[in-house]
């Protein structure tokens, strides 16, 4: 975690990705939501994208909206982009959410819908729901599944076409990947487009 801003390293390689492959920043209006907003974005991400800018959550009173994401309450086609990060695994229906996320967002649009690979194949048993058995099988007492490799697949049932970036693909020098704080462990971006 950098001790000036309180970025990850997940938050450090999206950053990178934000502002050297997207046009998030290019002053066009854009209808953005940002789901479970990261304290380390989301005043950079208010000042630079003006009034398209939403955050939303379904639990934290600081976002602009109170949002479950397998019920988003805007229209078919609504934003031109959707950020989600490390939300996924915390919600228990994710290809619904998903789903929703396909629905929402313009034939234009983007989204980046990050999360935690821990294993090859993806488990899920709705059955454990104490936090200590959560704790144990899906590495967090919140968390509802352990994603695989196999997470692209749900983005794609639900009619994403997804590229995936990795560090390396970003920053090829390994010296300078370590300057920025970024290693394997900084995960992938997973670039939605419908």
């Amino acid at each position: 975690m950098c001790i000036y801003c309180g970025s990850l390293e997940r938050h450090r390689l999206l950053w990178l990705y934000l502002t050297k492959r997207t046009n998030l920043f290019d002053a066009q209006p854009k209808n953005v939501l940002h789901v479970a907003p990261e304290p380390c974005f989301e005043p950079i991400f208010r000042r630079r994208l003006g009034a398209g800018y939403l955050t939303a959550d379904l639990l934290d009173p600081h976002v602009m909206v109170k949002m479950d994401i397998t019920n988003i309450q805007y229209p078919d086609e609504y934003f031109d982009v959707i950020l989600c990060s490390h939300v996924l695994e915390h919600v228990p229906d994710d290809r619904k959410a998903i789903r929703e996320f396909w629905r929402t967002l313009k034939p234009t649009g983007w989204a980046i819908l990050l999360v935690p690979i821990m294993a090859e194949t993806t488990f899920e048993d709705p059955t454990i729901v104490e936090p200590k058995e959560r704790l144990i099988a899906f590495g967090q007492e919140d968390h509802v599944r352990k994603y695989g490799r196999d997470y692209i697949d749900r983005l794609c049932e639900a009619g994403f076409t997804v590229s995936v970036t990795t560090v390396t693909d970003m920053v090829p020098d390994h010296e300078a990947a370590l300057r920025m704080g970024l290693t394997a462990e900084s995960g992938e971006i997973y670039y939605c487009t419908r």
